[in-house]
């Protein structure tokens, strides 16, 4: 069975998220999975609203979120970052699908999110493949 996935890219830092996201399609194509629909937001704190409107896709089976929140000169990373992960919980919870945390952050520097540009796309699509296939 291929699984049906949909994504949600945080254009913000594209450097890195555009390379997060061409990681994550070649995962998926690894697992045998197929990503049907891809979603670009602003950035990490839009990444609930696109998740929601994938998991309302009786089509989609997850969603896969792609994002890096870099430290700046305020804790603005961490609220962000924990806003956006308890909602995408929420998400995953009311929607019966699962939705991966393939954000980076908070508190991580530019350099370290390069450092896991591949460690997080692999994590973000294997979370979801995993949850569907072990249902």
């Amino acid at each position: 069975m291929t699984e049906k996935l949909g994504m949600v890219v945080s254009m913000f830092n594209y450097e890195i998220t555009g390379e997060m996201s061409k990681r994550a399609q070649e995962r998926a194509k690894e697992a045998g999975a197929r990503i049907i629909k891809i979603i670009e937001v602003p950035g990490s704190f839009e990444i609930p609203l696109a998740v929601k409107q994938l998991l309302d896709d009786k089509e989609i089976e997850g969603v896969i979120t792609i994002g890096t929140i870099i430290k700046g000169g305020t804790d603005h990373d961490n609220v962000v970052a924990h806003s956006v992960a308890r909602k995408l919980l929420d998400l995953s919870c009311q929607h019966k699908k699962p939705v991966s945390l393939g954000i980076s952050g908070p508190n991580i520097t530019w350099q370290q999110s390069e450092k896991r540009i591949e460690e997080y796309a692999i994590r973000a699509v294997d979370s979801v493949v995993k949850m569907l296939r072990k249902g």
